[in-house]
């Protein structure tokens, strides 16, 4: 992010991916940072699942048919694609490059399957795994949740636990707990500052 208001310096703009198992509090992260006014580009994912109540199009996600989708994978225009819970989900290549382009620093949430990805095509970005204070904890939340059949639930702690092992892959680990979201942002936004005043700073190529 090339602002000297912000840094003090200007630096490359990082290319940030926030991941981590399911009801960890992804989208929630996020949501709150974008509350609280911080000056970066948040990347839209494209899926083509249907929305759910009070999802709007070209925020919460980009909301495609399968069809499109699978143009879309076809012609290049996605950085990295994976089918999740058997829905496909992907990060629209053109709108990363354009916001790193303008100088901002780009954030974007992808399953643990996806920041695999994104680690091998982009080495230089920054990866936060997410996660829960502890197993319980992150049970009771893919719980509350609902949405899911007693299948579904069982089907995604079993893969939680297992993108759990996936952890050394990454750079950061932030924990949310319960209650303390906003130390969780405290706590990425930290990691940025940091990651801006790398005597070597990370590069992004697309």
């Amino acid at each position: 992010m090339e602002e000297r208001n912000l840094y003090g310096f200007e630096t490359p703009s990082l290319l940030i991916v926030i991941s981590g198992p399911s009801g960890v509090g992804k989208d929630t992260l996020l949501e709150r940072m974008r509350e609280r006014g911080c000056p970066m580009h948040f990347v839209v994912t494209a899926t083509d699942r249907a929305p759910r109540p009070g999802e709007a199009h070209g925020v919460d996600y980009f909301f495609l048919a399968t069809e499109e989708f699978t143009r879309m994978i076809e012609q290049d225009a996605l950085l990295e694609h994976a089918v999740v819970y058997g829905q496909h989900k992907g990060i629209p290549r053109q709108h990363v490059q354009d916001a790193l382009a303008s100088g901002k620093d780009v954030i974007m949430r992808i399953d643990v399957q996806g920041a695999a990805t994104i680690r091998r095509l982009v080495p230089e970005a920054v990866l936060i795994f997410l996660t829960a204070s502890s197993e319980e904890e992150l049970e009771q939340r893919l719980l509350a949740r609902g949405g899911d059949t007693s299948e579904q639930l069982q089907k995604r702690i079993a893969t939680a636990r297992e993108e759990m092992r996936c952890l050394p892959e990454f750079d950061y680990v932030v924990v949310n707990r319960d209650g303390e979201l906003d130390q969780a942002v405290d706590d990425v936004l930290a990691i940025i500052r940091a990651e801006h005043r790398r005597v070597e700073p990370r590069v992004v190529k697309l």
